[in-house]
């Protein structure tokens, strides 16, 4: 079994996985993650969209699930190949660069991630990703998260 860097189980077919497409509310913004975890990153994302920065302006630059590895890492496959990480606004928050958001948007960026069991490449040690958010929960806390948060999401095909 394949598992993603946050020990998700990944797979190279989204739908073993049961990796699917989710509107984000109040976007027209589609984003593949896996179901389990899905009601975490759509709804992060809507809030991020409402508070943080539209996320549905401009060029097509949010993603979802792809099956690869790290960027330059050449056996550790992404989080985002077990649909459990999204990029937002991309374009704008390039890997490798810090300090693309203000102080007040990293406030309610970190407070977000929190709320929602998130992990985001802006507070990585070492290269900045600050497009990028993660499940850091198993499975199972992610789950109880989900139900503590009463989150429901629809699948859009």
């Amino acid at each position: 079994m394949l598992t993603s860097h946050n020990g998700w189980t990944a797979s190279k077919d989204p739908a073993e996985i049961d990796v699917k497409s989710y509107v984000v509310p109040g976007t027209k913004i589609k984003l593949r993650c896996a179901a389990a975890c899905a009601p975490l990153l759509i709804t992060f994302a809507a809030e991020f969209h409402a508070h943080v920065e539209p996320i549905d302006v401009g060029a097509l630059d949010d993603w979802g699930y792809a099956f690869r590895n790290i960027r330059g890492s050449a056996d550790k496959l992404s989080n985002h190949s077990s649909g459990t990480a999204i990029d937002l606004n991309a374009p704008s928050h390039p890997l490798g660069h810090s300090g693309t958001f203000n102080p007040m948007q990293i406030v309610l960026i970190q407070a977000l991630c929190k709320k929602y069991g998130l992990r985001w490449g802006g507070d990585y040690l070492h290269r900045k990703d600050e497009m990028h958010f993660e499940i850091d929960l198993t499975p199972a806390k992610a789950q109880a998260l989900i139900a503590k948060l009463n989150l429901k999401i629809e699948v859009k095909v």
